[in-house]
């Protein structure tokens, strides 16, 4: 089949799922997705149109879209310290003087990173940390002005997370210690970078925000607390948090004041997975403090936290805000890996008004995985009115966007290859996020890494 009956095929298939009762759960809460964006300037039905195979071999996008590359690892850094860093993952755009835009980038680097963020003074926490941030600044038309290290000698930056104050939360998904694979410090924090001005922030651990292996994180912008998810790869699985802080919405640096650390209680329910039906809700959600957030004797997730336990699941990942409530993520279950049930992909609410959590959406199990959205990863609202979600899956990698009316298409296609004709591989997508203005997607390849800035008609 080829790739354009491939596509038509799916969204096909997710127009209907909802009257034969299979594959992507989207009926009934999809539009819970959308609270507090707008509704204008949604695309329609068949999204933007076919993908265009790309000549260079780079990205393919609908017709009339086109795309920049703003940076691809092993290039030189515009400030002279050094290559571009690999492994490009969790991404942030915000707004600058005279109409620039600042993007922080993660740079998902272990030990043995091909090229490893470059060690700069008062940027660097841990010398032997190979991961961090790379700061661009761009003008009105994309053109990269200034592109540098914003944070070093971290670990493993996967992804994070904007804060009110244009700040960026980077989150090492690790728990290492000192010690372990050469590390001279704990890892396993956050960090906070200011994309504008980097040595305002420095390389200072957010400790009381806990140590544990960190996915992404959210901002509730009226209250100031900060929501994390953790990504562990073995049982028990990880927790989803809540940060109270001492200072909130203090702008830069408030949160190094310190505050408390809770983790969610499902009451009767220790594994997210176990539930499977679309809507489903639950009222008086539990926070209980963490028992010791720097997991100084056991990682957080293998703690006491008393009568009741506590509500695991597997591979939570990517966090937003939206309207009143926070989403959350979780991309995949296996239970021959030790869930309780499998599926390939859940997005849970939180609203903690009146302390509901409600699962929105379910992948599969039944679905086939060669459809849309197997293992949802890094996720954001987009100005039109939906959704961009980067799959993180099998084959193919694409950016697909939701609708409002729940219809998913193919925004974007990896076209670089980086195995052999007979048996390719492509580069999953990550750190999604829109300009300011909204005219402009940005996104990163994986591997290779890669940073594009997309235009076209996105009001169409």
């Amino acid at each position: 089949m080829s790739t354009s009956s491939r596509d038509a095929t799916r969204r096909q298939i997710l127009a209907r799922t909802g009257a034969l009762g299979a594959g992507i759960a989207f009926t009934g809460a999809l539009s819970e997705l959308f609270a507090g964006t707008a509704a204008a300037h949604s695309p329609g039905r068949t999204g933007y149109g076919p993908l265009v195979p790309d000549p260079d071999g780079l990205l393919d996008l609908p017709e009339g879209f086109r795309y920049r590359v703003l940076s691809r690892e092993g290039d030189e850094l515009r400030s002279g310290e050094g290559p571009v860093p690999s492994n490009h993952d969790g991404m942030s755009a915000f707004p600058g003087r005279h109409g620039r835009v600042h993007l922080v980038r993660n740079h998902e680097n272990r030990a043995d990173g091909r090229f490893p963020v470059p060690t700069v003074e008062g940027l660097t926490y841990d010398p032997e940390g190979k991961g961090g941030c790379t700061a661009l600044s761009l003008d009105h038309r994309n053109h990269v002005r200034d592109e540098r290290v914003a944070i070093a000698g971290t670990a493993v930056n996967c992804a994070g997370g904007p804060t009110p104050w244009h700040t960026w939360l980077t989150c090492e998904e690790t728990e290492d210690k000192a010690g372990i694979n050469g590390y001279t410090k704990d890892h396993g924090f956050i960090f906070e970078v200011d994309p504008a001005d980097p040595h305002r922030t420095g390389a200072v651990p957010l400790t009381a925000m806990g140590r544990f292996q960190h996915e992404a994180i959210a901002v509730d912008p009226r209250r100031g607390v900060v929501y994390e998810t953790e990504d562990a790869f073995e049982r028990p699985f990880g927790l989803f948090y809540r940060f109270l802080p001492e200072k909130p919405l203090g702008g830069t640096g408030s949160l190094r004041a310190g505050g408390r650390l809770q983790a969610m209680r499902v009451p009767g329910v220790p594994d997210l997975s176990s539930i499977q039906e679309t809507g489903a809700c639950f009222d008086g959600i539990e926070w209980v403090d963490v028992p010791d957030p720097l997991a100084v004797e056991a990682p957080i997730r293998f703690q006491d936290f008393g009568r009741g336990g506590i509500t695991h699941a597997q591979k939570l990942e990517g966090c937003y805000w939206g309207g009143r409530s926070v989403y959350f993520v979780s991309s995949f279950a296996r239970s021959a890996e030790g869930s309780a049930a499998d599926h390939y992909g859940q997005i849970w609410r939180y609203d903690p008004e009146r302390r509901r959590l409600t699962l929105v959406i379910v992948f599969g199990p039944d679905t086939d995985v060669q459809l849309p959205g197997e293992s949802p990863d890094n996720i954001c609202l987009a100005p039109s009115g939906g959704l961009m979600v980067c799959e993180d899956g099998n084959g193919a990698q694409h950016v697909f966007g939701v609708t409002r009316h729940g219809d998913v298409y193919a925004m974007a296609r990896g076209a670089q290859n980086t195995g052999t004709e007979e048996e390719p591989e492509w580069g999953e997508f990550a750190g999604v996020t829109f300009s300011p203005d909204g005219d402009t997607m940005y996104v990163n390849c994986y591997r290779p890494g890669t940073t594009f800035a997309v235009t076209g008609p996105w009001r169409r």
